[in-house]
């Protein structure tokens, strides 16, 4: 399915008649940082089309991130983690155009789900670990000195009916037992790659528009061939539309996707075997290639 069909950038034009009527270059506070603006107009990127699977590719800095928040924003996408805002930002929206499938918004549940999204919620898991860690010594330490005391305690009244139940559970319950049935269970047992992968596929859902920046952090090799499959079916069965940035191979080679080289001026579609970043893992390989056998 292809919700965005099109997508215009500022063009080299736009940008030149915008600063020569910009009243906010008068402010020289600033003049150092006019992003997004002075990125693309000598890439010669005005327009993108899109795919069901649609893939931006180059190196640090080339820009796949920015075209990424500037569609999202464009579009109002839901997002979580803040980006790269200067307060030249919505006057380069003004610029842009998208071209929606049949003028229409982009269906509920679609967003923008960058690296910083996965590795905070790997942050939480870890956090929330560690307060059940906290928790589970300090219940530990309870049970003990209860065990030890038990002989000691004499009810005197109702109100000490909640510390009597508790000597007791603590003398016929294990230390285990009694902690259990205080606190959560740990989030624990799965590896950061584990949690990552989980995220999309907990995250992606049918029928919308998904922008993934740099969706292979924190997985490996395996994992990441995985997420390719995944992201395949998931634009082939279940109507999702797909725009990523991206380096790694395993997603540069899904099938029938359309891949934009930022790396090169004007930017225009490359065949992932022909990406410079492709060409390297292949000649390192070839270099050692007496290795494996």
């Amino acid at each position: 399915m292809i919700y965005l069909e099109s997508f215009r950038l500022a063009s080299e034009r736009d940008e030149t008649n915008y600063f020569f009527g910009c009243q906010k270059l008068d402010m020289t506070c600033y003049t150092n940082n006019i992003y997004p603006f002075k990125i693309f107009p000598f890439k010669h990127m005005e327009r993108l089309d899109f795919s069901p699977i649609t893939l931006l590719y180059g190196g640090n800095g080339s820009g796949k991130s920015t075209v990424l928040n500037i569609i999202a924003q464009k579009l109002n996408l839901r997002r979580i983690s803040p980006y790269n805002r200067t307060p030249f930002f919505d006057d380069y929206l003004d610029y842009c155009y998208a071209e929606l499938f049949r003028d229409k918004l982009p269906p509920d549940g679609s967003c923008i789900i960058t690296s910083d999204d996965v590795f905070d919620f790997m942050l939480s898991l870890r956090g929330l670990n560690q307060g059940v860690d906290r928790a589970r010594e300090e219940l530990f330490e309870e049970w003990d000195e209860l065990r030890k005391n038990r002989d000691g305690f004499q009810m005197r009244s109702l109100a000490d009916l909640e510390e009597l139940q508790l000597r007791n559970e603590a003398r016929t319950k294990t230390r285990s037992e009694f902690t259990a049935r205080r606190i959560p269970q740990n989030l624990k047992g799965q590896s950061n790659g584990e949690n990552a992968y989980g995220y999309f596929a907990e995250k992606i859902r049918g029928n919308a528009l998904y922008l993934l920046d740099e969706p292979e952090n924190s997985l490996s090799a395996q994992r990441q061939m995985e997420l390719a499959q995944f992201l395949e079916d998931s634009a082939r069965f279940y109507g999702c539309q797909f725009i990523i940035s991206t380096h790694s191979p395993f997603l540069l080679a899904m099938k029938g996707a359309r891949i934009y080289d930022l790396d090169t001026s004007p930017v225009e579609t490359r065949k992932w075997t022909e990406l410079s970043n492709v060409r390297l893992y292949h000649d390192f390989f070839e270099a050692h290639r007496h290795d494996f056998s």
